[in-house]
């Protein structure tokens, strides 16, 4: 389903994709993705037990769009730029693919920049830029072919665009990816990092090629994935992040379905949710498992309105745009199951938790949809920072691993800066301010130039960071909700998306002998598959500590290896070996 925002112009022209031997119509600019869930084709890869997957994290994170594109290869149908006559067809379950002999002769070099930063998001642009103006020679890599990250993420370059009318969002964004563009840093996009031996050593490809990447200092903004919360029914095509859901609407245009329903936990989900129904599609509900709005919140609320009014008005925009929609909001409140064909779900139940995550009896309510949009929160993309040895430690509150740095980014390895949400989740006015921050430190270490306008920024980076962590801290309490992992899943849920293992069969990896998240890897196969652990790695490590009574620290998940994503061999191995 096509949506339509203010801002966007004339669609952009007509394009066809071959998908399963039909004809698709999608538009210039459209992700394989895009194209297919706009046709009302949301089912795309088999899984090893011959259900559907369909989109699910649409940042390249879970595979499960991963599609076959003219015959040849896996390639991920949210990543892939659809084109005009392109064959795609579901991927299936096999081990005789005909290779894309992708990286089969690419070029290699080598380069030596002063910095390298790693995520085009709000914090890497901003880092990127500063360093540059500072007269660093700075690469900037990001494995998306457009600039922005998650919270930036730009329409297609294919409409046509009313700059004046955009919003604030874009605006901003736009801004500061033209800042990084004129301070004069390189830019490689569509490149993964699929390796890091040392700050030093940094590896990475693109369609087009490989680097060897050999910096004085490594920037690492890479960001954060949204959190999976395991469910019966959160498999089916259809099912996504909250996050997937806005790519589709702010990028392209899309709607994930004609009657969504959007439920988790934060802010996000009511953005998404106001975007989607002032663009025309039709929001069933938003589901909430906080209750933002009861009396003992006044005092957070406040803060936060003294701290960022702007944010606080962005938000009552949101809540007017939901009831001119006439979306209800039910609070304290979860999704605890979803039915639906291989064809897509159709039916979402919607239950009252307790403060322990577990459901009330006597309180669900079924809703029909052809979508439904999670968001539980998010955990930061650390794998690199991990490979590098930089120390974590556990954040019991959240559930999640934080890096330990100092005020301006340094890691425990001195030539390592971890920035933006793959630090700590904070969002992205907390992250471009560290991005500055961060910046302005590494110019001063490598001896960069400085000027008043510089100091002047960074001094009010320094405030700003400051002002949207009080901001971020109050808007946590408002939305303090417990966090969630296998309080919704029965024995029979699949946890391991990839390798389709239940929570029993994971469940029964994890004992005396088997209490570490390795240990139960090497019994179950449960974190082998594309997304390499990061959805079901927090319910491993919820397993083993209740089990074990061991207390979570930074070695308890699964260990990061390389490469960090799906990379073919070809690409891995240079020429002479």
């Amino acid at each position: 389903m096509r949506i339509h925002s203010k801002g966007f112009g004339d669609a952009p022209r007509a394009i066809t994709v071959n998908y399963n031997g039909e004809t698709v119509e999608g538009q210039a600019g459209d992700t394989v993705a895009s194209a297919l869930i706009a046709a009302g084709d949301p089912a795309l890869r088999v899984a090893r037990e011959g259900d559907k997957r369909g989109v699910f994290c649409g940042m390249g994170v879970c595979a499960e769009c991963t599609v076959m594109i003219e015959g040849k290869g896996e390639s991920l149908a949210c990543m892939t730029p659809a084109m005009d006559g392109m064959v795609v067809d579901s991927a299936e379950p096999r081990l005789d693919l005909p290779s894309l002999d992708e990286g089969a002769s690419l070029p290699e070099s080598t380069l030596t920049p002063d910095v390298v930063v790693i995520g085009a998001g709000p914090s890497g642009l901003a880092a990127a830029a500063v360093a540059a103006e500072g007269g660093l020679d700075v690469i900037l890599l990001d494995e998306r072919g457009k600039l922005g990250g998650q919270y930036y993420k730009q329409p297609a370059p294919d409409f046509d665009l009313d700059e004046q009318r955009l919003d604030g969002q874009y605006q901003r964004g736009r801004a500061l990816i033209e800042r990084a563009r004129a301070s004069g840093v390189r830019i490689l996009d569509r490149a993964k990092v699929w390796g890091a031996f040392a700050p030093d050593h940094i590896v990475a490809a693109s369609p087009v090629e490989r680097w060897v990447i050999r910096a004085k200092r490594v920037v690492l903004a890479t960001g954060a994935y949204e959190r999976g919360v395991p469910m019966p029914g959160w498999t089916l095509p259809g099912v996504m992040t909250t996050g997937a859901a806005q790519t589709l609407s702010r990028s392209y245009q899309v709607s994930p379905g004609q009657r969504v329903l959007v439920a988790g936990n934060g802010p996000l989900n009511m953005q998404v949710a106001a975007e989607l129904a002032a663009a025309g599609a039709r929001v069933v509900a938003l589901v909430e498992l906080a209750r933002p709005a009861q009396v003992t919140n006044a005092l957070s609320v406040a803060t936060m309105a003294f701290s960022s009014p702007g944010l606080i008005a962005d938000g009552a925009k949101y809540g007017l745009a939901l009831a001119r929609a006439r979306v209800p909001m039910i609070t304290g409140s979860a999704v605890v199951r979803m039915t639906g064909d291989e064809n897509g779900v159709t039916g979402a139940v919607v239950a009252q938790l307790r403060a322990d995550g577990t459901p009330i009896a006597d309180t669900e309510r079924s809703f029909d949809v052809d979508a439904v949009c999670m968001g539980y929160g998010f955990l930061p993309s650390n794998e690199i920072a991990r490979m590098l040895g930089c120390r974590h430690s556990w954040d019991d509150s959240l559930k999640t691993l934080v890096v330990e740095r100092d005020a301006d980014g340094r890691t425990s390895v001195p030539e390592a800066f971890v920035i933006g949400d793959s630090a700590q989740v904070h969002g992205a006015k907390v992250a471009q301010a560290r991005g500055i921050i961060a910046g302005s430190s590494i110019v001063a270490e490598l001896g960069g130039a400085s000027s008043s306008a510089h100091a002047s920024e960074l001094s009010a980076a320094r405030r700003n960071l400051a002002r949207n962590l009080r901001f971020q801290n109050s808007l946590n309490r408002v939305f303090a909700a417990p966090v969630l992992t296998i309080e919704l899943a029965t024995p029979e849920t699949t946890v391991c998306r990839c390798e389709s293992l239940s929570l029993e069969t994971v469940a029964r990896g994890v004992d005396e002998l088997t209490s570490s998240a390795g240990a139960s890897k090497r019994v179950s196969r449960v974190g082998m598959g594309k997304c390499q652990g990061r959805y079901c790695g927090p319910v491993v490590v919820a397993l083993s500590a209740e089990r074990s009574g061991n207390p979570v620290d930074e070695r308890s998940g699964f260990a990061p290896q390389v490469p960090f994503k799906p990379t073919p061999i070809s690409v891995i191995a240079s020429p002479e070996q």
